[in-house]
């Protein structure tokens, strides 16, 4: 198998009339996604040369997935573009994928065109309409290999600047083979795909299901803000399959949302992204004693995810990032590039990811690609490329990996190296918190602890006197009603940290003026 078209052909063949793709408006049979792509494909190979981008400008709905099904049938690859984003990074991401087409709707033509991507830009709606020719969509099929790009996500880079991963059909077919079977999905799931389509969790949901014929249902950004609608929608679609970033599952259970209503069908949950509160993990596990729970780990890099751990219950704290799946090579290598094994226990190490899996690089990037996807330095003897995560593990005394944070979340405060999850592990077992994040503020060296949850600053802190060394303890507290999160449902750090400003402001404010209002009270005595 070479291409991922084979998934949907094969779907389509076995079970053309099954609703393979749904939106709150629109639902697609196999047989109509394959159209739908045959036209697409059509088209852009009017447009496009092999193996060029083409850019998808609308929300996320059927039609946009079928656009990028349409850029596979013409050899190309896709990114999707997110309208909601500023025009800013729009801008950026066009600058470095000068695609050769954009795709779009009629609700959001005048903002492609407001983009000025130098590229023709296309109407869905006409390109659907199109005629299939076969000669051309099998001259593209004919020319293409298992190492042309598939998809390109754009993440944030660490310098602010995003950074285009760039996937080939090969490392999607290498982990699909591994991840529909490993958990047990099949033909009659249904897949609620929570993710942005920019975002690679998505490609868990929209492969494993053309594998195996089953149904997507995307879902709406909104609906996670209107939990009973939610929970309505994924009963009323009997949804059967979670993969979730953390940060949705803990809307939910923030929000009591299965108090409300309990979709029946669900049976599988796999989570990522963040560490899982254990509190919110027994909160769905409660309502879900039967359903497997999947605790997932990997960047975007290594194409969704290279290791994973089964919950069986016994856990004591922090799941384990678990082992690896098949055909990949997941290691820890120390400051000089020794590797650190299970025979050390509790050494830390950075996660360092060797196989197919991994992505082509960050496209037309060839600098931030050298420093990041490098030479194996245990193997000298071929050319052997590995993905350097930038995250830490450790290895516990069962042998299995448990995160141990970001290198850039190191920090040195007081003379001391401090790892700020331990500081937001021992907070989020306190009593009536929610959820936790830990950031450290160079400049003026505060250790700031942003926090939900009924529990007030000081019992928080004498709790934590209890468990964390005098260097360790928080100097600083905002508590939230809700952590803010990035569109890929991570925790947004520059979010909370303009918060906790704009609060130090706000209270300054505030003394000013109370001391403005004693002065002149004293005044006029």
């Amino acid at each position: 198998m070479t291409n991922v078209l084979d998934y949907l052909y094969a779907s389509t063949a076995r079970l053309p009339d099954k609703a393979a793709l749904a939106d709150p408006d629109t639902c697609l049979t196999y047989r109509q996604l394959t159209d739908y792509a045959r036209a697409a494909g059509t088209v852009l190979a009017g447009h496009c040369s092999p193996r060029q981008p083409v850019a998808v400008f609308m929300e996320k709905c059927c039609a946009a997935v079928a656009t990028f099904y349409g850029a596979v049938h013409a050899g190309c690859f896709y990114t999707f573009l997110d309208p909601s984003l500023p025009a800013a990074r729009l801008s950026h991401v066009l600058q470095v994928l000068q695609p050769a087409a954009l795709v779009t709707d009629a609700k959001h033509l005048a903002g492609a065109q407001a983009l000025n991507a130098g590229c023709p830009v296309l109407l869905a709606e006409e390109v659907f309409a199109a005629a299939a020719d076969e000669t051309v969509l099998a001259a593209r099929r004919a020319a293409a290999c298992d190492t042309d790009p598939l998809y390109c996500n754009f993440t944030s880079g660490s310098t602010g600047v995003p950074k285009g991963v760039a996937v080939c059909h090969r490392s999607v077919i290498d982990f699909i083979e591994q991840f529909v079977p490993v958990f047990g999905l099949e033909e009659n799931d249904v897949f609620a795909n929570q993710a942005p389509l920019d975002f690679d969790v998505s490609v868990k949901d929209l492969y494993s299901a053309l594998k195996t014929g089953a149904r997507v249902e995307l879902l709406p950004r909104s609906y996670f803000s209107f939990p009973t609608k939610l929970m309505d929608h994924l009963a009323a679609r009997q949804v059967t399959v979670l993969v979730w970033a953390v940060s949705a599952l803990c809307i939910v259970s923030t929000m009591k949302g299965l108090e409300y209503n309990r979709p029946e069908h669900i049976r599988r949950v796999l989570f990522s992204g963040e560490i899982m509160p254990c509190k919110h993990l027994a909160y769905w596990r409660g309502f879900y004693p039967d359903a497997l729970f999947v605790n997932l780990y990997g960047p975007t890099e290594i194409t969704c995810n290279c290791t994973y751990h089964v919950v069986t219950g016994a856990e004591e704290g922090t799941l384990p990032m678990g082992h690896a799946f098949a055909n990949e090579r997941v290691f820890l290598l120390d400051g000089d590039d020794h590797e650190v094994t299970a025979a050390t226990p509790d050494v830390p190490g950075e996660v360092c990811v060797a196989g197919t899996a991994l992505a082509l690089g960050y496209y037309n990037d060839p600098e931030r690609t050298a420093a990041a996807f490098t030479q194996n330095p245990l193997n000298l003897l071929w050319p052997e490329r590995i993905y350097r995560t930038g995250d830490l593990a450790r290895y516990g005394k069962d042998g299995l990996l448990y995160f141990a944070g970001r290198k850039d979340f190191q920090i040195k405060h007081m003379g001391h190296r401090i790892e700020l999850g331990e500081i937001e592990a021992a907070a989020a077992a306190q009593p009536g918190v929610e959820r936790t994040c830990c950031i450290y503020l160079h400049e003026s060296q505060t250790l700031l602890l942003v926090y939900s949850g009924s529990a007030e600053k000081r019992p928080l802190l004498t709790a934590l006197r209890g468990v964390l060394p005098q260097f360790m303890l928080p100097t600083a507290f905002l508590k939230l009603e809700q952590l803010p999160v990035t569109k890929n449902g991570k925790l947004d750090r520059a979010a909370m940290t303009a918060a906790y400003e704009a609060a130090k402001e706000a209270e300054k404010a505030e003394k000013a003026a109370r001391r403005a209002a004693k002065a002149a009270a004293n005044g006029g005595n």
